[in-house]
Parts: structure tokens; sequence; C-alpha cells
């Protein structure tokens, strides 16, 4: 499996394979996903020698994230899949953040939150479940002020708390952006399991650029 994300700040790339730990590979880039990603794909199926033609599944992170670079991984995802005749499976961003958080944690219950710019971010709140990291609620965008207080309350992962320590007061050391092998993992899990994994983008609102239409609709 490929796994790609481009939801966050950080652009990753790891393949997975059967009796292996995943090679992985990623760079810092908020703005820099186009540039960023294919290098880093080339890069993980050399390392794994892997040839394209050679992979069974891709797994892509869907969000939510800024609309300009979600759409980077999501369409590199699909665009490889129905060239090499592959699966493309989607993973909430978030979900992966908090399987991290949990493993880099012995708290039971997290919250995630990631830049969504505008001075806003994405969070969602998550519980220690039998099976891995419980989303408790759909993920949303708002202003940390925003938040319940006993939800900021939460020990918090993601780029939130380094943004916005006021608001996120205990942080997940460690935990910033997705772990594209995590992410990879996590789709390997939940495909034995037959949960379904749709590749629909989470942006939760509409894209900065505006076509002269929508803008003179306003």
């Amino acid at each position: 499996m490929l796994a790609v994300d481009t939801a966050t700040s950080t652009v990753g790339a790891a393949v997975l394979r059967d009796g292996a730990p995943p090679v992985a590979a990623a760079a810092e880039g908020p703005r820099a996903q186009t540039e960023l990603l294919a290098p880093l794909v080339e890069r993980v199926l050399a390392e794994a020698g892997v040839r394209p033609p050679e992979l069974t599944d891709l797994a892509v992170g869907t969000g939510p994230g800024p609309f300009t670079g979600l759409r980077v991984g999501l369409v590199t995802a699909v665009t490889m899949g129905h060239a090499l005749g592959c699966p493309v499976h989607g993973v909430c961003s978030l979900d992966v953040l908090a399987e991290q958080a949990l493993a880099a944690s012995g708290v039971d219950e997290v919250l995630v939150a990631t830049d969504a710019r505008r001075r806003e971010v994405y969070w969602a709140r998550y519980r220690r479940g039998p099976d891995g990291a419980e989303r408790l609620g759909a993920p949303a965008v708002d202003r940390p002020a925003e938040l319940a207080e006993e939800v900021r309350a939460l020990p918090t992962a993601g780029r939130g708390p380094l943004l916005y320590p006021e608001s996120f007061p205990s942080r997940v050391d460690g935990v910033l952006d997705v772990d594209p092998g995590v992410l990879g993992a996590l789709a390997l899990h939940r495909l034995a399991s037959g949960t379904p994994m749709p590749v629909e983008p989470l942006y939760l609102r509409r894209p900065d650029a505006l076509t002269t239409a929508e803008r003179a609709a306003r």
C-alpha cells in the first residue's frame, strides 16, 4: 500500500508491506504540496524497492484541510489508482492524529486541533476504544475560543496548541502532523475489518478562491 497525506503542514508518503515496517518520508511545506508530494512518493517507492505496478492499494488523507493543499493529495491518489487499477481508500486525517496521540500518551481522551488558517482550527474529540481511537462527533472548524472549555482542556494533538497556547493548555508532545505510516496502517486495519473508506474530501468550508460568478453573487 502507498499512503499519502497533504492535509496538514507536513506532506507525507509511506509504503507498507507485509512483515516490514513502513518506509516513510515527510517534508514540511504548508503551501508547497504540489512541489513536495511527487518526489516523496518516488523516494519511498525507491527505498522500499517497490515499483508502481506492484502496488495493490492506495490510501489518502481526506482532511479536513485547506482546499488547495488537500486537493493535491486526493488528486494524486485518485489519478494513480486509476492508472494502476488500484482501489483508493480515504481516511480522515484527524483520525490518524488521534491514533498517534493515544499511542504517544496514556490518556483515554484527546482533542485533535490542526491549523485551518483564518485564526481557526479543524478539530475533533476522541476517546480510546477497544479498537483504537473513536471519534466523538463529526470534524468541525471553529475559532479556538469557540470550543467548549472542557474540550479545550483535553490533551491536544496537532498544531493547534502551538498556534493558540492560551486556548489549548495541554499538549500531546511530538504529535503535530499526520504520520503517513500510521495512516497506511489505519487504512489496512479498516480494510481488513470491512469499514467503508470513501474518498470524499472534508473541506468543511468554501475555498478562498471564487469564480467571477460566485463573487458577483455575494
